[in-house]
């Protein structure tokens, strides 16, 4: 990918559409999904025969909550995420396995 073929790329990849999403509405309530978004690029270029360029870059999103709208007033719902609470959670058990591992061998 040329420079100019990422730059064009990028701005149509990088919008508020990737932080929030569609706006739902049912029974008088307004939901509008938001998301948390990463990404970066680069690129560069020679100046040798035969002349070489390239580019990239990467988009990472998550869901973070919502935006609920409902009677007049807006409340903020976070979104849960259960492989990163499992994640966690595994990472303390494995770490406390190994601390009373440890300890029972002194």
């Amino acid at each position: 990918m040329k420079l100019g073929q990422l730059a064009s790329a990028a701005r149509e990849v990088f919008t508020a559409n990737l932080v929030y999403g569609e706006p739902v509405e049912r029974d008088g309530t307004v939901v509008l999904p938001a998301a948390a978004v990463l990404g970066g690029g680069g690129g560069g270029g020679g100046d040798r025969l035969p002349v070489r360029e390239g580019a990239g870059f990467g988009v990472h999103a998550r869901p973070v909550g919502a935006f609920v709208v409902r009677g007049g007033s807006v409340t903020w719902v976070p979104a849960v995420d259960v492989t990163r609470l499992g994640a966690a959670a595994s990472a303390t058990v494995v770490a406390l396995a190994w601390i009373l591992a440890r300890r029972a061998r002194s």
